[in-house]
Formats: C-alpha cells, sequence, structure tokens
C-alpha cells in the first residue's frame, strides 16, 4: 500500500509540476495552447522537437523553465515506474486487482480535478502569485502575440527608392494612419553609418534610401512597399484609405 500510495503522490506532483511550469511559461508572454504543450513535452521528453520548441529555448527565461522541466521530468517518470514496478510486485492476484482498481479511481480524480476549469483557474491564480513574487523575471511580452501577428497584421521593412511614392514627403503628407498603417521607425544611412530614427514624428522628411519599419496588414504592407510615385500612387493610396476603413468596421463587429 506505501508503494501504491507514493506512485499517486509521484503522479499528483507531477501534474502540479507541469502546470507550474506551464503558467511560468505562459507569464513569458506565450499563449496557453503553446505554454501548456511545451510544458508537457519537456516533462515527459516527448514531443519536444517541433518549430515552436525553437522558439520557445530561444529567450533565456523560457530556457531556464525548460531546462528545469526537463530534469525533473526525467527523475519522477523514473521513481513512478520504479514504484510501479515495487507496487504490484510479489503481490497475489486479489491484492493486485484491488491495488488496480485504487490506482484507476485515483487516475480518474486526478484527472478530474486537473482538467476542471475551476480548479485551473484557482492553480493559477496562486501559482502566479507566487511565481511573481519569487521570479519577478518571468514577465516579458511575446511581441508576436502582442501585435496581433497571427490575426493578419505583420511587421516589416519597406525600402524606399527613388521613384517610390514614399520618398521626399513627410509622414503627415503620407497619411499612412489613414491606411492603417503606423511607422514604428526609420533605419538611415548617414556616411559609413546607419542611425535608428525610433516613433518618428509627422514632420520627419522620408528621404530615398531610408528603410521604414511599418505595422500593419499584410496586403496593405506589400502593397505600399510596391507602390511608385505620380497619380497612380495617389489613387492606389485613396484606394487603401478606403479598404481601411472597411477593415476597421469589420473588426469592430467583430469584437
Amino acid at each position: 500500500m506505501i508503494a501504491l500510495l507514493s506512485l499517486i503522490l509521484v503522479i499528483t506532483l507531477s501534474l502540479i509540476i507541469v502546470r507550474i511550469g506551464a503558467t511560468a511559461l505562459e507569464m513569458t508572454g506565450l499563449s496557453k495552447e503553446v505554454a501548456s504543450f511545451q510544458a508537457q513535452s519537456a516533462f515527459s521528453g516527448t514531443g519536444f522537437t517541433t518549430s515552436e520548441s525553437e522558439y520557445v529555448v530561444s529567450h533565456p527565461a523560457r530556457r531556464k523553465i525548460i531546462r528545469t522541466l526537463i530534469f525533473l521530468g526525467s527523475a519522477g517518470i523514473a521513481s513512478a515506474m520504479a514504484t510501479l514496478v515495487l507496487t504490484f510486485l510479489g503481490r497475489s492476484r486479489g491484492e493486485a486487482t484491488g491495488y488496480l482498481v485504487i490506482l484507476a479511481l485515483s487516475l480518474g480524480g486526478l484527472y478530474v480535478t486537473f482538467t476542471s476549469k475551476r480548479v485551473e483557474r484557482w492553480m493559477k491564480r496562486w501559482i502566479r502569485r507566487f511565481l511573481n513574487r519569487a521570479f519577478p523575471e518571468l514577465r516579458v511580452y511575446d511581441y508576436t502575440q502582442l501585435l496581433g501577428i497571427t490575426h493578419g497584421y505583420s511587421i516589416s521593412q519597406i525600402r524606399v527608392k527613388e521613384d517610390s511614392w514614399l520618398a521626399n514627403r513627410t509622414l503627415r503628407e503620407l497619411e499612412l494612419d489613414r491606411e492603417g498603417i503606423l511607422v514604428l521607425g526609420i533605419y538611415r544611412k548617414k556616411g559609413d553609418r546607419e542611425v535608428y530614427i525610433g516613433a518618428p514624428r509627422g514632420d520627419t522628411l522620408v528621404k530615398p534610401g531610408d528603410v521604414l519599419v511599418c505595422y500593419g496588414p499584410e496586403k496593405a504592407l506589400l502593397e505600399l512597399s510596391q507602390r511608385v510615385a505620380g497619380e497612380k500612387g495617389d489613387r492606389e493610396h485613396e484606394k487603401a484609405v478606403k479598404e481601411a476603413e472597411i477593415r476597421r468596421i469589420h473588426e469592430e463587429l467583430e469584437a
């Protein structure tokens, strides 16, 4: 019976560790689904070969979490297997059947408990509170999620050519915000060095050779990068403004 209780305790602790790891990864900016999958993969040592895993371990805080989960998982799984063997080794059929029933009921109870939304919310609240105090460096941001990159928006670099519609005009004159596009910064060559203009103002002049860092809908950014100076470019701008207004209305209705 002691071996059986030890096995149930090891499984319970393993589930709690995975939940803590998933919450910690989620606090670094990962989505709930990605954080949960990567925590389970790291703890079990299986499946941690996806392209998402490369993205996860690219940040030092996430890398520490994954390393800890892998270490605890290797120890926990080995302990669980050893305890499982000891539980049924040398037992009579009646005892083994009774232990098997207890184990099945315990696993069922653990499954119901750890899949409960109410329990998940309660655990996550306390885990977050503990991690915020113990590891404040976990609070980093996933800019892919924050900027809605997965919802049709993107960040793009647009190189301004001599014949570009963007060239030799101020940002205020371009009115890119009416197209749903924001200029986050400008890379500009000055002699043999490159300078960066962050959060440029409306009176900032866009020069040929500049590289604009823009945020907006992917389609709008692509069309802007190909727009040439002249009346045709002005017409494309007005068309893009109308499309942006329609897109804004659709997004507000969906929200």
